[in-house]
């Protein structure tokens, strides 16, 4: 990264009107406070961590735009607004340029063409972005991600928890690369439904089920399989944690490893596994011990059994099923495990169970990957610049949610009952405005009316809706016409 204080002092003022719709979250301070933590220097070029950062945010929310476009986007639209001339930011231009033009004629009038700095101070060259990010440190986005975890937990804890436990959801999900020779060595590929090869990475995530927030993730090739890199992220639980996942995470190893930091799981039970039962609750409810058959768990020093909690259930219209965790507590009764939303006959709407919370990290795929667009719109073609992009919409998501719940709690509504969608659209009518006006007005006036507009758009609650999945809906005997029951209940999304 080339050092230029001049154009970094230019850059950094770009970057503060080009965050101005998240000012509250990555604030200076936030970024220095985070260069600490990782142990790296934020730089001393205008491509530094921080103004990095934000061009991760600028290319997740711009999809359609290419990167020069991006580069250039908040400058072209702070110099279109009057009094450009006489703004802070425009005299600095016109003084990093005057300072830029002696040396020049220093040189003899002539530029070298690897020189990555134009002569206008407000333009970077799309190679010297690129050269940037694949230096900028992983560690670094680990740093930030656990900073605004932090601040959010301080400001809105109560929205993460059950019963004291701190509800999180675990998942994961493949997603669609470009055809580029360089990503599909490194990540791999699968053969999708006409036979060809779709370059695919895997992304593993952990999140907060209540407000659909995201809290870490990894990205890697499609070689590396889910449990392995779940094991890497569980290994941030605290105690009493309550994890929710998904049977294919069926994993002694994974079970006892969470135990051993004092958190708990849910998941649903899988064939084959059989428990010794030790007492019962209740119908459909019992308390068992399995000890699994795998040898290697004995010889990795894991305890020979583990004492499970297992609920069985069956929905009308669905198959028998039933949860298995490891929080035993009697007091938790098996009907706020289990459950769908439905309305009762008084009219109310009841809640569905804890279990059927995980489908919140579902719906957080489907927004991350479609509404916002990150499947099918990447641009980089190495790795380095691929973990750069998912980055980049990963905290963007993470900083819509966060708007989500303060306009959630200005008018006291369920963050999960706004429209993810409608919020990104309210965002993108409003992102020239909060881009241009002065930061005074954006706190005391575009703000609030964005987190106003935000709250109207309330998502009709319609419980008892079904998606079949493809196939399901196929006639079984076609002499009597009989279909296949719905397999999956997703829940309404936005």
């Amino acid at each position: 990264m080339f050092t230029d204080e001049l154009r970094r002092n230019v850059w950094d003022c770009i970057r503060q009107q080009g965050l101005q719709a998240f000012a509250g979250q990555l604030s200076p301070t936030m970024f220095c406070e985070a260069a600490r933590r990782a142990g790296v220097k934020l730089g001393k070029g205008p491509l530094h961590w921080a103004n990095l950062v934000w061009l991760g945010l600028a290319s997740a929310l711009h999809t359609s735009k290419n990167f020069a476009d991006i580069l250039t986007l908040v400058l072209k639209l702070l110099q279109d607004t009057p009094g450009w001339e006489s703004s802070p930011l425009g005299a600095a231009c016109r003084a990093s340029r005057r300072r830029c033009r002696p040396r020049e004629r220093r040189r003899g009038g002539r530029r070298s063409k690897h020189d990555p700095r134009p002569s206008d101070p407000g333009q970077l060259s799309e190679e010297a972005f690129v050269q940037a990010r694949k230096r900028m440190p992983t560690i670094f986005w680990e740093a930030l991600f656990v900073l605004l975890h932090e601040r959010f937990e301080t400001e809105h804890g109560n929205l993460l928890s059950w019963q004291g436990f701190r509800l999180l959801a675990l998942d994961g999900t493949e997603i669609n690369l470009p055809n580029r020779r360089r990503l599909r060595d490194y990540f791999g590929t699968a053969a999708n439904g006409k036979g060809a090869r779709t370059v695919q990475a895997r992304m593993v995530m952990l999140q907060f089920p209540q407000v659909r927030l995201p809290w870490q993730y990894t990205l890697a090739p499609r070689s590396h399989g889910e449990r392995t890199l779940a094991a890497e992220l569980l290994t941030g639980l605290r105690a009493n944690d309550l994890v929710l996942m998904d049977r294919g995470f069926w994993s002694y190893g994974l079970f006892c490893q969470i135990q051993q930091q004092q958190a708990f799981f849910a998941l649903r039970l899988v064939k084959g596994v059989h428990f010794k039962t030790l007492c019962r609750y209740g119908p459909g409810d019992r308390l068992g011990r399995w000890t699994p058959t795998d040898r290697r768990w004995r010889a990795a020093g894991l305890p020979a059994s583990i004492t499970l909690r297992v609920m069985k259930y069956q929905m009308p219209g669905f198959r028998p099923s039933a949860v298995v965790t490891s929080l035993l507590d009697r007091s938790i009764r098996k009907e706020k495990w289990v459950g769908l939303a439905v309305h009762s006959e008084a009219g109310r709407t009841l809640e569905p169970g804890l279990y059927h919370r995980r489908w919140e990290i579902e719906t957080t795929f489907m927004e991350l990957k479609v509404r916002q667009g990150m499947e099918g719109h990447l641009r980089s073609h190495t790795p380095e610049g691929i973990r750069y992009e998912v980055a980049g919409h990963v905290l963007l998501y993470f900083l819509v949610r966060w708007l989500m719940v303060e306009a959630a709690g200005k008018t006291a509504q369920d963050p999960l009952r706004l429209s993810f969608l409608n919020t990104l659209r309210e965002l993108s009518d409003m992102s020239q405005h909060l881009l241009t006006a002065p930061r005074q007005r954006v706190a005391r006036v575009l703000l609030p009316r964005l987190l106003a507009r935000i709250a109207e758009h309330v998502v009709p609650l319609r419980p008892g809706r079904h998606y079949p999945r493809p196939g399901d809906t196929k006639v079984r005997n076609k002499g009597k016409g009989k279909r296949c029951l719905p397999s999956k209940l997703i829940r309404n999304v936005a």
